[in-house]
């Protein structure tokens, strides 16, 4: 397949101060084959032929003045033989506008400038399924165009000039110096192409014709890869863009959230913020409940619809880059229906809100300047009472921990658990009931010596209670004696044993007893040692912490003899608790020391026997011992482990 396009010949080069579009359109059209054939012979022969082709037409196509008029280009001088120095100034434009484009597409992309549009490939004209070249030459044009593809770009521009438009070096110089090549450039490029010898009158031949021109078909079996690849891609934009139109608002209103993806009564309601529950300030005080049903809402972005409509978004569908936490036994899932609004506010250039559906507390936390890197933490919270609803954590930074108390609560201090001798530092709450921050035990680093442990003094009307945060949403509350009848902790009752606290880090803990279980006199009259067990019962009732820890006569902290995360012992259900450990008497002897609760009748270890809840044997260091008890009514009790 060809066509031919009758060659027109030189037109005269001139110049005046204005040319309107239709002078520059008639010149064009003109001489369209004479411009092509400039644009494809400075083209860089690198493109190959049929981007080439393609390329030229689409540069002269575009050569028409963006206005109505246009500067003509400068005159150039007289010229001898076939180029009268007045002539016909549209067509010196669009053969600018040519040149310069053809020039342009040889300059290398660069990484820090924005690519001329010339150095992408054409939009228009496209041609699919075929590949277009010129007309094959001979030896002679081929010699030519291996010479010509040596030289740069201006210096193609040059050779060509001379010698398919008939200018001298005068001529050349004004048009690549209007074309924006500076006067190096241009000296250089007349210099190169004075090297390439004769062989002018060959750019008239079909070798170098982009408008007579050969088709070949692409390749065939690329193309067939290629078009099922589109037509998976096609099906897969089809399916995203079925999935992105569903009924709702976008990404935008609800910041960080995924895009939603059903709809229902329920859900749209739970994700209403004019539908969320707002108790009243004064409620808790008529209200046979004390928990978090009662707390008012709170903060001073209450009001801010946008942001409590991006934080219910974020709740019931979380984003990729949201980062989402949940306490052990905690659903992670979307609001079950319209929640319960405790706090909206902005602390430590964070806005955080605080929910409450029932079951669980929900926080999310986002920057104060945009939605990348928002929060959102779960926290289960079903049959709080009073002490367990004192406080929520508003946020953590470097370090510090920053609680929102319960509208019950008339004062707030930190207490070391680890100094009960110490003062109380009294924290300062906003009006909102927010605290002045502190350090959190939550955060210390598990591989430094434990020398504090901080604990929140709330307290309201009915007397003080202690609570820890153990890196939760919720602290844990602190409590006393036997696991029957236990009362609300005192400083001194945890001071040997804060530091045990650490391993009910991040459990979904809700309250951690402690109980003296026994006090045994040691042999070789060593003092008097005590028997402690803690245990950290959660909110979802399996997985208790308990461990069982001895403490000698004159030691800061207590030592830990045994641990469980199944048992029953030492708890409310099974008050019964027996553990040993080899301690060394001051005079270097081993002992095995057992004990044991009181219900334990007997104690059996290393072939002896001992009567009550109490065992003191000697063993040789290192021995495998079996250690059993008894209880009264004749029931076995295993060590704890």
């Amino acid at each position: 397949m060809q066509s031919k396009v009758q060659q027109s010949s030189p037109p005269p080069a001139g110049g005046t101060d204005v040319i309107d579009v239709e002078q520059a359109e008639a010149a064009l059209v003109e001489h369209y084959p004479r411009l092509v054939r400039l644009a494809y012979l400075v083209l860089p022969p690198g493109l190959g032929r049929n981007r080439r082709v393609l390329t030229a037409h689409s540069l002269t196509q575009r050569a028409l003045p963006r206005g109505r008029t246009a500067t003509a280009p400068p005159a150039l001088p007289a010229q001898r033989g076939t180029a009268p120095r007045t002539g016909d100034p549209g067509y010196a434009y669009v053969r600018l506008r040519v040149l310069r484009g053809a020039l342009d597409a040889g300059l290398p992309l660069r990484r820090a400038a924005w690519p001329k549009r010339a150095q992408l490939p054409p939009l228009l004209p496209q041609v699919w399924g075929l590949r277009l070249f010129p007309k094959s030459g001979g030896a002679d044009e081929l010699a030519l165009d291996q010479r010509l593809s040596a030289l740069s770009g201006p210096a193609r521009a040059a050779y060509v000039l001379r010698g398919l438009e008939h200018l001298d070096d005068a001529a050349v110089r004004t048009v690549l110096t209007a074309a924006g090549r500076t006067a190096e450039d241009v000296v250089t490029a007349l210099r190169e192409a004075d090297a390439v010898e004769g062989g002018s009158a060959l750019l008239a031949s079909p070798e170098f014709d982009p408008c007579s021109l050969h088709a070949r078909p692409t390749d065939l079996m690329r193309r067939r890869q290629h078009a099922k690849a589109a037509l998976a891609a096609l099906a897969a934009l089809l399916v995203c863009g079925a999935l992105l139109g569903l009924p709702g608002e976008g990404w935008s209103p609800d910041g960080a959230a995924a895009p939603p993806y059903a709809k229902n009564p329920a859900g749209q309601a739970a994700l209403d913020p004019g539908k969320l529950t707002r108790v009243a300030p004064g409620a808790w005080q008529a209200s046979a409940r004390t928990d978090f049903s009662v707390w008012p809402a709170r903060g001073s972005l209450t009001g801010d619809s946008a942001l409590l409509r991006r934080a219910l978004a974020v709740w019931a569908r979380p984003g990729e880059t949201v980062q989402v936490s949940a306490t052990p036994g905690t659903p992670a899932g979307a609001p079950p229906g319209p929640a319960q609004l405790l706090y909206a506010g902005e602390f430590d250039q964070a806005r955080v809100v605080l929910f409450y559906d029932g079951l669980r507390i929900v926080r999310y936390a986002e920057p104060e300047r945009g939605t990348s890197g928002a929060a959102l933490d779960f926290a289960r919270v079903d049959g709080a009472d009073a002490p367990q609803a004192g406080a929520v954590v508003v946020d953590r930074v470097d370090g510090n921990v920053r609680y929102l108390t319960a509208p019950w609560v008339t004062g707030a201090a930190v207490r070391d658990l680890l100094a009960p001798d110490g003062a109380a530092q009294r924290l300062t709450r906003t009006k909102d009931g927010v605290t002045s921050p502190f350090p959190s035990p939550a955060v210390a680093p598990t591989d430094r010596p434990c020398t504090s442990w901080n604990a929140l003094a709330l307290t309201d009307a009915t007397g003080t209670r202690y609570a820890t945060d153990l890196g939760e949403l919720v602290p844990a509350h602190l409590t006393s004696g036997s696991p029957q009848a236990p009362h609300e902790a005192r400083p001194a009752d945890w001071a040997p044993l804060a530091c045990s606290l650490g391993a009910a880090r991040s459990h979904g803990v809700r309250s951690v007893n402690s109980w003296t279980y026994a006090r045994q006199a040691l042999p070789e009259g060593n003092g008097t040692a005590e028997w402690v067990c803690t245990r950290a019962e959660t909110w979802r009732g399996g997985g208790p912490r308990t461990l069982a820890l001895f403490r000698a006569p004159g030691a800061g902290a207590a030592v830990l003899a045994a641990k469980s995360q199944t048992s029953a012992a030492c708890g409310e259900r099974a008050p019964v608790v027996l553990a040993g450990v080899r301690w060394k008497s001051r005079g270097g002897t081993w002992y095995l020391i057992a004990g044991g609760s009181k219900q334990v009748s007997s104690v059996t270890a290393a072939g002896s026997t001992r009567a009550g809840n109490l065992l003191a044997v000697r063993v040789a260091r290192g021995t495998q011992v079996r250690l059993t008890g008894v209880t009264a009514g004749g029931a076995t009790v295993s060590p704890l482990r």
